[in-house]
């Protein structure tokens, strides 16, 4: 039989799950609470036992969508190296994928969101700025070993840019041009030469 607090974690999770997906979706604006709790198919009332505001809420949803972005990452990596192909390679093709063009809600949170992270609250910009080092932390694993730490940098920002640039344009010819130039311009200049990089 589950226990009580089992229970309230799985409760917890659902809620968080609920809330990284429609966060990335659509955007910190289009989060209330209600409405995560009927997506989650929960009781308005239940929210305050899980979370002290919809603030917390956020910055746990926050983190929750980069922990899954970066276990799809990592798949990405491990398909990658199954295919002798560079981690580098590997990182930039799945990152850039035409397939996030159709739908921000299960991408990267900081491509999703970057730009309305400045206008959130301390706690919320927070959580955005451990998933900004988490990403380029992520990029510089794949460099060489004498990669400036400002070359992940750079290359993580590229990657946000090039992705919300090609949304913009939309799921069509022109996005996915843009991401092609894209990954094309950042292996042509940053892919290491050893294949297990």
């Amino acid at each position: 039989m589950e226990s009580p607090a089992t229970r309230k974690q799985v409760t917890h999770d659902r809620i968080l799950d609920t809330a990284a997906r429609v966060l990335r979706d659509s955007g910190f604006q289009g989060v209330g609470v209600a409405d995560i709790m009927k997506r989650a198919g929960l009781t308005h009332g239940g929210f305050y036992a899980h979370f002290s505001s919809r603030e917390a809420m956020l910055a746990e949803a926050l983190e929750r969508a980069g922990q899954d972005s970066q276990a799809r990452l990592q798949r990405a990596l491990a398909a990658g190296e199954a295919k002798a192909v560079t981690r580098f390679r590997a990182l930039v093709e799945a990152y850039l994928a035409d397939r996030h063009l159709r739908s921000a809600d299960s991408g990267c949170p900081v491509a999703a969101l970057a730009s309305e992270m400045p206008r959130q609250s301390d706690a919320v910009r927070a959580a955005a700025a451990a998933r900004v080092t988490s990403l380029t932390a992520a990029v510089a694993a794949t460099l060489g070993p004498d990669a400036p730490r400002e070359t992940a940098a750079v290359i993580a920002s590229q990657l946000v840019g090039a992705l919300q640039l090609a949304r913009t344009l939309g799921d069509n010819t022109q996005g996915r041009r843009h991401l092609a130039a894209s990954r094309q311009f950042l292996l042509a200049h940053f892919e290491p030469a050893h294949p297990n990089r």
